[in-house]
């Protein structure tokens, strides 16, 4: 293999390693502020538990967070050279608000860390907790924006010998595609953390815990995951009219939609014959395709036919997007089904399939995380920078990269058991009960 495909196959299992810390980094913080401002609105001592548990967890995840970031960086400059020759004046803004985003929630977190029962008034402590939102929260939005410029370039102009001039990162940041990535990005990370904490929740309840701790946790974790889980939906639809305007391929190519026409069929599933681009065994969802695309079934959607075939997107991003669209809805359904039984207050949401189906939205909800970012990078193929620059035309031509995919495949394996090890002996001896205890008897 080439250079090329190193260098992607590298930057792939990288950023597939590191959206996961960086979702936990970005949606944890908001669940821990939650918990305690509520724990402090409500006295109840449950919920300050929760948030001191949570932190713990957290700062383990930001350091492995901290390690593939910087990993990230560093490929930039190594495997796609050709890249930030051309555009790295350009993107260069939001690449250092990020790390001063980091930087922000960093020295908060510290300080929340070491001023637990440090305040009389409980609230001064739990104000600290938002500046970490807000760095997290940022440091995410500033790498999306760079994401974002490279689906929709724009804030600069390229002169006649091909130089970048004329720059205006402002305009680089606020490009087309950073309203509707940036509202999916939060919007998923904080629905697949809410997940998560839920999951481990009912993980304890299904294996005999009973402790109140535990289903305070579940509900608190389960009604903001299905108002999150809303919030993703819509977030969603508004990255689908976002392609259907700037980006057609990457859509039609997720819908198998050859024929530019009105009153598309949205398609889930199915088969595809590449050679006579016959769709077989597939469910056909009259319309939902131009409502998704523009909002109204008499919208027209652009097919691939009317799209060069050298731009075609690989037609395998149908399932990725499939896979992302249907663990949506069940994150939904799940969440929805849990809160309709709580309102029932016939003890129906403690039922263990219900518990198991928590359990299971969590590791689906990475994946979706994962297939979302998928289809994100591989649908906008063959551009690294789309109508500019080819993936092919942006990587290293050094013959050493397979030796560094060895190199740093090492390193993350290495990362993930020093993390789950860590997490693991953190909490084992530390249960809910005992610290409980220990706090009402101190």
């Amino acid at each position: 293999m080439d250079s090329v495909i190193w260098s992607r196959i590298l930057t792939a299992e990288t950023l597939a390693f590191h959206i996961i810390w960086a979702t936990i980094g970005v949606g944890v913080p908001v669940f821990i502020s939650i918990a305690e401002g509520w724990g402090i609105y409500k006295k109840d001592p449950h919920y300050i538990l929760m948030a001191r548990r949570w932190t713990r967890g957290f700062v383990i995840t930001v350091a492995v967070g901290v390690v593939t970031g910087t990993c990230i960086g560093l490929m930039l400059s190594l495997l796609w050279p050709k890249f930030m020759q051309l555009v790295g004046n350009v993107i260069s803004l939001p690449l250092f608000l990020e790390t001063f985003a980091f930087f922000f929630e960093a020295i908060f977190l510290g300080i929340y860390l070491y001023t637990w029962d440090r305040f009389k008034n409980p609230v001064w402590h739990w104000l600290t907790s938002i500046p970490i939102i807000i760095g997290s929260t940022m440091s995410a939005v500033f790498i999306t924006t760079v994401n974002s410029f490279m689906n929709t370039p724009a804030g600069f102009s390229i002169d006649e010998a091909g130089r970048v001039t004329h720059i205006d990162p402002i305009a680089a940041m606020l490009n087309p595609a950073t309203p509707s990535k940036v509202a999916h990005v939060l919007a998923s990370s904080y629905v697949t953390c809410g997940f998560l904490l839920a999951a481990i929740a009912a993980f304890y309840i299904l294996r005999g815990r009973t402790h109140i701790y535990f289903k305070k946790a579940l509900r608190l974790t389960m009604a903001a995951s299905f108002v999150l889980a809303v919030l993703t939906f819509v977030a969603g639809d508004l990255s689908g009219k976002f392609l259907a305007k700037y980006q057609p391929a990457k859509l039609a190519a997720a819908e198998w939609h050859f024929e530019t026409m009105k009153e598309a069929p949205l398609i889930f599933g199915g088969i595809l014959d590449e050679e006579t681009l016959e769709v077989k065994y597939a469910i056909k969802i009259p319309y939902a395709l131009s409502i998704l695309a523009g909002g109204s079934p008499s919208d027209q959607v652009i097919g691939l036919n009317d799209i060069p075939r050298e731009e075609w997107p690989p037609l395998y991003v149908h399932y990725l997007f499939d896979g992302m669209v249907a663990i949506g809805f069940y994150l939904i359904f799940i969440s929805g089904l849990y809160l309709f039984l709580w309102l029932r207050r016939k003890g129906g949401e403690w039922n263990p399939w219900v518990l198991r189906g928590i359990v299971l939205a969590a590791p689906l909800a990475f994946i979706a995380i994962e297939l979302g970012w998928m289809y994100a990078e591989v649908g906008r193929q063959p551009w690294i920078i789309v109508g500019l620059m080819r993936v092919d035309q942006a990587a290293t031509t050094a013959d050493n990269v397979d030796v560094m995919t060895l190199m740093f495949s090492l390193l993350y394996a290495a990362l993930a058991v020093v993390a789950v090890s860590v997490l693991i002996r953190l909490f084992r001896k530390n249960s809910p009960e005992k610290e409980m205890a220990e706090r009402i008897s101190a």
